[in-house]
């Protein structure tokens, strides 16, 4: 194993020639997984490209337990880089290597920055990295309306903000892909940092979704990983620590106990990055993660979008003006409609259910299930399988 320092490199921001960019994407490709290993021998060595000058006995001396990776540091890794780097630029992608002037900054700070990133959009690294602060949203694929309500909620009030940010997540289904969409949605740029090689999009699904990402001034998709690489397990936890490095702050939406998400708010806090983490009901399976990242005291509770915006030193909120909801109601169904009662108190408690409805205001079924029908089937109100009832971001 290597132990050497490497700081030196940290934060250095030059140009590089194209040997070394070469060289680093070959590097990348052999130590891909082991970033730290990859520092540590230009470190040695003086460059990226000096690694691959060594003779094999040199290099295995250097790498310790390690030595087995000697191997394949040869000149073909080499002749694979510069097939790689004009194959992507055929394409229109681009690689960022460590060291570059457009490598992002914060993600140069982490003690295991990747030594290269592909890079897909319509804007210049300088304009997705360099512009504005960065903040990851990240949560569980099987995400619950409460999540998704909430998930859009903060992000909607960080557009709203002056200090308005660049969304960053995994591209993912779930909490990524609402992220991602409310960002879109309210103006603000997004990244997506994906498991796989820049060229293919996992899930497939959201092709299209990455596809408006790229055309989007300030956003890119993004990955550390070679052209042809698949979406497999290990990946993604590679993946995560990119979302982690890339942002001064993670925000964590709903997690079970064993997820990605835990694994990208470690890493914020290995990094020293700020954590926040939005709490649900106990016993909450989609929550239980949420809530331990809070009781543990690895991240801060989320109470309200407002307070988020300010602890995230994003600025002022620039109210836009929206009609509020009473008073849509009002428009639509009258100023005395019984609907009114009904969305407000959905609107001051997310997730309530039928029965507790009955329980609270002494309506029976069919009058909740009436009102419920008739704000649902209007846009107000969205209700789950299990009868739990939110009013859609739009209208809060």
């Amino acid at each position: 194993m290597l132990f050497f320092v490497f700081l030196p490199y940290l934060g250095a921001k030059k140009m590089q020639d194209n040997d070394e960019r070469t060289a680093l994407c070959a590097l990348n490709r052999v130590l891909g997984y082991q970033p730290v290993t990859g520092h540590g021998l230009m470190a040695a060595f003086g460059s990226a490209m000096n690694v691959f000058r060594q003779d094999p006995d040199t290099l295995r001396m250097a790498l310790g337990a390690d030595r087995a990776v000697a191997e394949q540091l040869t000149p073909r890794e080499l002749e694979w880089a510069a097939r790689e780097l004009e194959r992507i630029r055929e394409q229109g992608f681009r690689f960022i290597a460590f060291g570059d002037e457009d490598y992002p900054e914060l993600l140069s700070e982490c003690p295991d920055p990747p030594l290269g990133l592909y890079f897909n959009a319509a804007s210049s690294p300088a304009e997705v990295f360099g512009l504005r602060p960065a903040i990851a949203v990240v949560g569980t694929r099987d995400l619950s309306p409460y999540g998704r309500e909430w998930c859009r909620r903060l992000v909607l009030a960080m557009g709203e903000s002056s200090g308005a940010p660049l969304i960053v997540s995994g591209l993912a289904f779930g909490a990524d892909a609402v992220a991602h969409r409310t960002a879109l949605e309210c103006g603000l740029p997004t990244v997506g940092v994906m498991a796989t090689g820049i060229e293919k999009v996992y899930p497939w699904q959201h092709e299209s979704l990455a596809g408006e990402i790229v055309r989007t001034p300030g956003s890119a998709v993004v990955t550390d990983y070679p052209t042809g690489s698949a979406p497999v397990a290990l990946n993604f936890i590679r993946r995560n620590r990119i979302i982690a490095g890339l942002t001064r702050a993670t925000v964590v939406i709903e997690s079970k106990t064993k997820g990605g998400s835990l694994l990208t708010a470690k890493y914020a806090n290995d990094y020293d990055r700020d954590v926040y983490a939005l709490p649900g009901r106990v016993g909450d399976l989609r929550s239980a993660g949420c809530n331990s990242l809070i009781r543990q005291r690895m991240a801060d509770i989320i109470t309200d979008p407002e307070d988020l915006v300010e602890r995230l030193g994003l600025g002022k909120m620039l109210r836009r003006r929206k009609e509020g909801l009473e008073l849509l109601l009002q428009r639509k169904y009258g100023p005395d409609s019984p609907l009114i009662p009904f969305a407000l108190l959905v609107k001051g408690r997310p997730g309530i259910s039928y029965e507790e409805i009955v329980r609270e205001k002494g309506w029976s079924w069919g009058t909740v299930l009436e009102y419920a029908g008739t704000l649902e089937a209007d846009g107000f109100l969205h209700t789950d399988l299990l009868q739990r009832c939110t009013i859609p971001a739009k209208n809060a």
